[in-house]
């Protein structure tokens, strides 16, 4: 692949046709109690509402989550339903870095012909989430409960560690510091709260109101509930969890949608908010590290994309990642000899929250929604996932 070669020479994002839920934490919003997929269908109707979109141009439906919901087996077509078209489509699902997959295959279904308008939809709920009862024959313990979100999250199947086990392992192999760490998760939050006080997020950022089963009002969901001004005082008197690790240091379970539209180059100014706007697909890399180093799996993933398409961090002017933990942050900026001060300028989810499948998908929105405001340039997405995976992307906005 050369470094001038779009990787989907037919796709494009329509610009201002996407949008998001605020993320709040677990258990903060009503979110917690709603079928997440019903929420997102209707969200992800208000939001087409309100760009402009027609729901009959969309050919197609991709959605993307982590956590079982109540009638997940009908996948895209119970939720385009919901969303108020029915469509063809499916489910997707690769842990964290589901919202940048989806939308890269949405690129592959435009750039094959199969569909000219493919809706993304990513969304996810960790309150509350199910637990499921599996039959195991061939073990002492014949009937095995697991906690969906929370037994995964405390136990790799593949090497019997903890996801939070994997950032103490990599900041020790790094060598990081973690009064560097500290520093890194301070200037995410006042990157977080200046991009706030800016207006930037209201942007791609759309309030809901919920209703219960009788149409009574359950609450609003509208901020990023649980994100908190923190100090660099603060921070320091942590207790450590894990090398580099604290709870101040590493992300949080949240509730949340998002969603974006990917089009022909031909249909591309029909749906666009600002027809002039041009949002390509240039490449994608992925990798999977050593067992129980996933943070340093999407620098990896950034150093074979880089190499593969020529293109150096010079050329990159917007870098934006999902970043569980402050630790990844710093490995990146180690082994890429890249200042972690200049990433993630509008906000990450190390802070406002992670609920897994839309994390990437908000991330890629803010991403380029930031290279609009600079006038173009490239867009370097990346990003862990469960099993020491990285993915990375680069996007260029003109």
């Amino acid at each position: 692949m050369k470094k001038g070669n779009p990787m989907f020479s037919r796709a494009r994002i329509p610009y201002g046709t996407w949008g998001s839920s605020f993320f709040p934490a677990w258990q903060m919003s009503p979110l917690a109690q709603v079928n997440i997929a019903q929420f997102a269908g209707e969200a992800a109707n208000y939001i087409f509402n309100k760009r402009k979109v027609p729901k009959n141009t969309l050919d197609y439906l991709i959605i993307g989550s982590t956590v079982p919901w109540h009638w997940k087996f009908w996948t895209a077509p119970l939720v385009s339903s919901l969303l108020g078209h029915r469509l063809p489509g499916y489910h997707m699902e690769q842990a964290c870095a589901t919202g940048l997959q989806a939308t890269v295959l949405a690129g592959m279904e435009v750039q094959s012909g199969a569909n000219d308008v493919v809706g993304v939809l990513t969304f996810d709920r960790t309150s509350d989430s199910p637990v499921g009862v599996f039959p195991e024959r061939r073990a002492y313990e014949r009937t095995f409960a697991l906690s969906d979100v929370w037994d995964n999250f405390g136990f790799d199947p593949a090497t019997g560690n903890a996801m939070i086990t994997t950032a103490g392992i990599a900041a020790r192999k790094h060598k990081l510091d973690r009064r560097e760490v500290d520093e890194c998760a301070f200037y995410r939050y006042k990157q977080y709260f200046e991009t706030l006080e800016s207006g930037f997020l209201d942007r791609l950022l759309f309030p809901f109101e919920l209703l219960n089963v009788q149409g009574r009002p359950l609450g609003k969901v509208d901020s990023d509930a649980g994100v908190r001004q923190v100090t660099l005082g603060g921070l320091r008197g942590m207790h450590e969890l894990d090398t580099c690790v604290t709870s101040g240091t590493q992300t949080h379970a949240s509730d949340g949608m998002a969603t974006l539209l990917v089009t022909s180059k031909a249909k591309v100014k029909e749906l666009s908010t600002r027809p002039e706007i041009d949002i390509q697909f240039i490449a994608k890399a992925e990798v999977r590290t050593g067992p129980s180093l996933m943070p340093e799996a999407p620098t990896l993933a950034v150093q074979k994309l880089l190499g593969r398409t020529g293109f150096t961090m010079d050329d990159i002017a917007v870098v934006k990642n999902h970043n569980p933990f402050a630790v990844n942050d710093v490995i990146f900026s180690r082994v890429m000899n890249y200042d972690w001060h200049n990433m993630n300028k509008t906000g990450c989810p190390l802070v406002w929250g992670h609920p897994q499948g839309p994390t990437l998908t908000r991330a890629l929105i803010e991403g380029l929604e930031e290279a609009v405001d600079l006038g173009g340039g490239h867009v370097l997405m990346f990003g862990c996932a469960a099993g020491d995976v990285g993915i990375a992307a680069i996007l260029k906005v003109s």
